[in-house]
């Protein structure tokens, strides 16, 4: 049986918008992340993060570094009583040919590879267009532009709804 799935971005999703974070120390969560994460979770929606980790690449970090804030960020959530079904990760530089670093639909086809996901069920929270676009090509219509991470252009964006936080899904966000 197909499942659905809320798609987390990372950055300026799940926690404050850092460039190239990959230090604990520097991963502050956005406020409400987990309240909204815990509404999800009571709708049996599973979450799945996907994110663009290009810093691996231009070599600010290793995977090993990646892997270790990752496994961190899970322990957080599995504190707050949330599992995260899994994290997708794409370390290529924006000019690759890659087929996973949005906004490529790539991570997202995976995810749903691996876990037999009903995409026309499923939602994308992003704080880029780029979210908004691989999540689209990935057939999933139901998408959440958030304004808590980088700048956006909200007259051209395709997100179905623009808010001020991950926060704001809860009102948003239904059977």
């Amino acid at each position: 049986m197909a499942i659905k799935t809320i798609f987390l971005d990372r950055d300026g999703v799940i926690n404050k918008e850092v460039n190239y974070l990959h230090k604990i120390e520097d991963f502050e969560f956005i406020d409400g992340v987990f309240d909204a994460c815990k509404y999800f979770k009571s709708l049996s929606y599973k979450i799945i993060v996907i994110s663009n980790q290009s810093g691996i690449s231009r070599g600010y970090y290793t995977k090993s570094d990646f892997q270790i804030i990752t496994n961190w960020m899970v322990t957080q959530f599995n504190n707050n009583g949330i599992n995260i079904l899994d994290v997708f990760h794409c370390p290529h530089l924006p000019d690759s040919n890659c087929k996973c670093r949005k906004p490529k639909p790539g991570m997202l086809f995976a995810a749903q590879k691996k876990y037999n996901i009903n995409m026309n069920k499923s939602w994308m929270i992003g704080d880029k267009e780029i979210d908004i676009i691989a999540a689209n090509n990935a057939s999933i219509d139901n998408t959440i532009l958030v304004r808590s991470g980088h700048k956006i252009n909200e007259k051209d964006s395709n997100a179905k709804f623009i808010l001020d936080s991950i926060t704001r899904a809860k009102n948003i966000v239904n059977n």
